[in-house]
């Protein structure tokens, strides 16, 4: 198991002016961090990998569809080769930075809406596009993982059983599924009982609190959630995704309104304890 701590607490983009974090991050224990891929090049992602590889730390990457133009479940053509031109230059910064898993809400532009449920139209469109982008990552040695993510976000996959069963279809190597606990918590009828449900795709786990602040702050049921990853034989990174006020924009596209922590020091000293000792306990 890897400890990693997502970079959107502070930026949508990470710049030499945030590499005191990355320090921070490592003298604290981390074995690597999440990287947002939202803007900037290839060499960008270069520059910052050989910074990562300096500290020594690891890395992985978050990153979503912005806009309905480049939705991959939409049903014209121009979306479509959008979505597959955007899936390939976040593959191409990704293999540049170094990162071997590419996480996300990567079915659907988030926070689009319909109007209605997921079509059967919309997944055969989401399955052929996925299975493409199965190919672009593994031909750049990258997983694609793909995030349930909450009603009020999305509406194309909300439950660990909804993403199984996508993924099931998929049946793509590269092509593998998160579980959040944020998410869960909100969607699932019993969220210790969905890990089992999401075991046979499960690459990549995200630790995040009810509020989104720090991890062990809230009634998330860590010690329970460690128990059953290690009951589904799971070894991957385990993640913290935590939110905060520090970037107006990104402030209200999480919608955090109010502060969670006193410091962000509190939520990755605090957060890295509680997956650490956790998970030796579990």
């Amino acid at each position: 198991m890897k400890i990693g701590f997502n970079l959107l607490l502070w930026t949508a983009h990470v710049e030499p002016r945030h590499w005191p974090i990355l320090e921070d991050l490592k003298r604290c224990g981390y074995d690597g961090v999440e990287i947002p891929i939202f803007e900037g090049t290839p060499d960008h992602y270069a520059e910052l990998g050989r910074e990562l590889d300096r500290l020594g730390l690891d890395r992985t990457v978050i990153s979503l569809f912005p806009a309905t133009e480049m939705n991959p479940l939409g049903a014209e053509e121009a979306q479509q080769e959008a979505a597959r031109r955007h899936m390939a230059w976040i593959l191409d910064c990704s293999a540049a930075l170094g990162a071997k898993v590419v996480g996300g809400p990567l079915h659907s532009t988030l926070g689009h809406f319909s109007g209605d449920a997921p079509t059967a139209e919309e997944r055969q469109r989401g399955i052929a596009f996925h299975r493409d982008a199965g190919d672009m990552a593994r031909a750049r040695g990258i997983t694609l993982v793909l995030e349930a993510v909450n009603r009020f976000e999305c509406y194309f996959v909300n439950t660990m059983h909804d993403l199984a069963s996508y993924l099931a279809e998929v049946a793509h190597p590269n092509v593998a599924g998160m579980y959040d606990t944020f998410h869960a918590n909100i969607e699932e009828k019993d969220p210790i009982a969905a890990v089992a449900a999401i075991a046979p795709h499960l690459a990549h786990v995200h630790v995040s609190e009810n509020d989104r602040g720090t991890p062990g702050k809230g009634h998330i049921d860590f010690a329970s959630t460690f128990k059953a990853l290690k009951q589904a034989d799971y070894d991957g990174w385990i993640t913290i995704e935590a939110f905060g006020r520090s970037m107006p924009l990104l402030a209200a596209a999480t919608r955090i309104w109010r502060d969670l922590f006193p410091a962000a020091t509190e939520v990755y000293s605090d957060g890295f304890t509680l997956i650490r000792d956790g998970w030796r306990s579990a």
